[in-house]
């Protein structure tokens, strides 16, 4: 799974990603940068959405914090849609896990954090077209999980290559008319340009897991166009330069 840029966007008690993050294009590297993710992280803390969807009574919010909640994109195998968590839910959240939120930046981390949830669903969208998820009305978004601490065997090796290692990995369950698909995505920070607190871009590497022969049919045939499409009259430039990482 491999993204971009992101852009704000969810009916469910919980939302398909655990962590506060904006994608945006840059160069043909992967772009983690020590200092911005640092500057993110001091922003964010660590916190996860589904956190946010089982608040316990004493983790009450500033009664300012807005309640209402946004409804994303990504379709529920249930018929429904996904919905966000409100700023109250992800300052309650926060705080119980003693991550020292502040109220002003709620209205900063939410926008964000929807944003990449709907940039993470349009790249899984772009794995699966043309796999036959739309005879049945289109894929569905099943389940999530975050792992932030299980490092991807690619993450790995960036990392031993010298660049800084994704902030987060989750792993979103899909299903194409009754096959389950399972995705990875790898969650990096970088700078956008500038000042590394104030430009702070996000970038994703989203693609199959190669945990069954659909996973590696569908990575197979992106290798193939990415290094060999001009063969065909395809171009090289299948996907975005994140998404080489």
């Amino acid at each position: 799974m491999a993204s971009n840029s992101a852009s704000p966007s969810g009916s469910a008690d919980k939302c398909p990603v655990d962590h506060s993050s904006f994608a945006s294009p840059s160069s043909d590297k992967c772009p983690v940068d020590h200092t911005a993710r640092s500057s993110w992280s001091s922003l964010l803390g660590r916190h996860s959405e589904s956190d946010a969807a089982e608040l316990p009574d004493t983790a009450a919010p500033p009664s300012t914090l807005p309640l209402d909640r946004e409804t994303s994109s990504i379709p529920r195998v249930d018929g429904g849609k996904w919905v966000y968590p409100s700023q109250a839910q992800f300052f309650a959240a926060m705080a119980r896990k003693n991550h020292n939120p502040q109220e002003s930046d709620m209205k900063v981390i939410v926008p964000i954090h929807n944003a990449v949830n709907e940039r993470a669903w349009q790249e899984i969208l772009k794995w699966e077209a043309g796999q036959g998820g739309d005879k049945c009305g289109g894929v569905k978004l099943v389940s999530f999980k975050g792992r932030p601490n299980e490092r991807t065997p690619r993450a790995r090796w960036y990392s031993l290559l010298g660049y800084s290692p994704p902030f987060d990995r989750h792993d979103w369950v899909v299903d194409r008319c009754g096959t389950r698909m399972r995705y990875v995505i790898d969650f990096y920070t970088g700078n956008g340009g500038g000042p590394s607190s104030k430009n702070i871009s996000f970038f994703l590497d989203v693609r199959p897991a190669l945990d069954n022969w659909e996973g590696v049919r569908l990575r197979t045939e992106r290798f193939w166009k990415r290094w060999f499409g001009n063969m065909f009259g395809e171009g090289a430039k299948q996907d975005s330069p994140q998404s080489k990482h």
